[in-house]
């Protein structure tokens, strides 16, 4: 399996920006799709973005479509996501997750493999 260490989360102003890395270790980091989501205190886990195997093709969520980007570089074995333009609302725990298989998915059912988290609180 994969081990997933997400790092990158802090406190940050309304309107500023953070980059989140999430680093994988133990299999070929490139036969897994990945995903970031987000859980602010009392809601669901939901996906914000996730992207393929080859980061060819990506996935956002509504509320942030033209605020964040992932990206990965198999190299490295770690994905990205850049935050732009934040808001209070972006406030959460952020996950990155990994699935062994191809296609983008916003379904955190279908992701095997999560780390374990990193806050980003965003202050107005």
């Amino acid at each position: 399996q994969v081990q997933l260490v997400e790092s990158g989360g802090r406190l940050v102003q309304a309107g500023g920006s953070l980059r989140l890395s999430c680093a994988a270790s133990g299999r070929t980091f490139s036969n897994y799709a990945m995903g970031w989501f987000r859980q602010a205190p009392g809601k669901e886990r939901e996906c914000v973005a996730a992207t393929t195997r080859s980061g060819g093709s990506t996935y956002y969520a509504d509320s942030v479509k033209g605020r964040f980007t992932i990206s990965r570089d198999n190299a490295k074995n770690t994905v990205y996501l850049q935050m732009n333009s934040l808001k209070p609302e972006d406030t959460a725990v952020y996950y990155c997750a990994a699935r062994p298989r191809p296609g983008l998915q916003p379904r955190s059912t279908e992701y095997p493999y999560w780390g374990q988290g990193t806050q980003v609180t965003v202050s107005s």
